[in-house]
Order: structure tokens, then sequence, then C-alpha cells
């Protein structure tokens, strides 16, 4: 018998690339975290979802990568997913990849922000020749940011959304998210196995206190001289 689980309040954070309004991607990510909240009830948590809109941010987005500047509308974006227990990430694609937008944003988080974190991954299309972008394109990027992606993935092109295919694998992606939330598998890791990640010096997530300055190294570094 399993034992009962206590309940637990989940910070859920959709972060949506789709640039037209109403947006296919944006339903997709809506959607799923509605089903997860739905699921995360019954296990009688609570979960409350925050929407990263990347269309509102893109500017920030394209200031950050040519010039390494965090604006404030992306710093409050970076908070968010820093304090997220679980995201659903979900990108239109076009040239047979995720948005430029969508990449983008992802390319300028620092490498430790997302570490353990479920995510749930997304993407909507025209065509189902594009139905492996998921796998193919995005779950690597996922990989290199070190993020616990579950194993179901989502697409949806036009037909499908009448397809009740479609429905049963948000259910299974929307669960799959929930249980990895509930694990606690992210937190265990920011808690008892931080300091073995090789986090870079002042990085968004980083905990690091204990560097010391004052090396001939450091010094060189910073434009001294080694004594």
């Amino acid at each position: 018998m399993n034992a009962p689980r206590s309940a637990e309040r989940y910070r859920l954070v959709v972060v949506s690339a789709g640039t037209s309004d109403p947006s296919s991607t944006r339903l997709l990510a809506d959607r799923t975290a509605e089903r997860a909240a739905a699921l995360a009830a019954g296990h009688g948590h609570t979960v409350t979802v925050s929407v990263i809109d990347l269309r509102e941010i893109a500017a920030d987005v394209s200031t950050a990568l040519v010039s390494q500047l965090i604006t404030p509308k992306l710093q409050q974006a970076i908070t968010v997913l820093r304090e997220a227990d679980g995201i659903i990430a979900a990108a239109p694609v076009h040239k047979a990849g995720p948005s430029g937008l969508f990449t983008s944003f992802f390319g300028v988080l620092d490498n430790d922000l997302l570490i353990a974190k479920p995510v749930v991954l997304a993407a909507t299309a025209g065509t189902a020749r594009h139905a492996l972008v998921t796998d193919d394109a995005m779950r690597p990027m996922f990989a290199y940011l070190r993020t616990m992606t579950v194993p179901t993935s989502l697409f949806a092109a036009p037909e499908d959304w009448s397809d009740p295919a479609l429905a049963t694998r948000i259910d299974r992606a929307a669960l799959e998210l929930v249980l990895l939330m509930e694990s606690g598998f992210a937190r265990q890791i920011k808690d008892e196995s931080w300091q073995s990640y090789q986090h870079e010096y002042g990085s968004a997530a980083s905990t690091q206190t204990d560097i010391d300055l004052n090396t001939d190294l450091m010094r060189l570094a910073t434009g001294g001289s080694a004594e």
C-alpha cells in the first residue's frame, strides 16, 4: 500500500513561444498545465500556474543575445523559472525546428538555472511531418541544460486537435510531470548535491560564497598583478 502524500503547493511555469493570438502553441501548453493542475489536485496538492509569453519579451531576449544585458522584464522571467517546481516548454516549429525565439530565450539563460527541474516538451506545426521535433531538436537542448524532461513529449498538427490520442498524450505527460514534482528530486539535488556541479562564478543559480578572490590567479584575472 502506498504511503499517503502530504499536501504541497507547486509552482508550474508555462513558457510559450507562440506568436499569434490566439496561439495553438499556447493552447497546447495551457491544456497540459490545466491537466497537471487537476491531477495534482487529485493527489491533494495545489498548483499555481505562471505564464511566460515569449512574444511579449522578444525584444528583451534579443537585447540579451547581442549585449548580455538582462532587462527587468527578462529578469522577471528568469526569477519565475528559478522558483518553478515544473515547466511546460512549448514552441511552434519553424524551418523544421523550434522557433528562433524559443531557442534564443533558453540560450540566454544561465546553464545552472534549470538543473533537475521537470519539463514537459511540446511543439505545434502545420504538418505532421515535424512530429519528431520535440525529441530530435528540443530534448537535446534541455538535456544540455540538465533538466528532467518527462518521457512523453507533445506535438500537435492541425488534424491532431480532434484526435482523442492527443488528449491521451496530454494526460500522460501531465501525470509524469506531477509525479516528478512530487518526487522532490530537484529540491534534493539543490539541498544535497549542488556543489558537485560546475557552476559558473556569479551564475544565476549558483550558491557559491566561498571563492577566494585574493589568490594570484584571481588577481591576474581582474587585471592586477601576482605577488
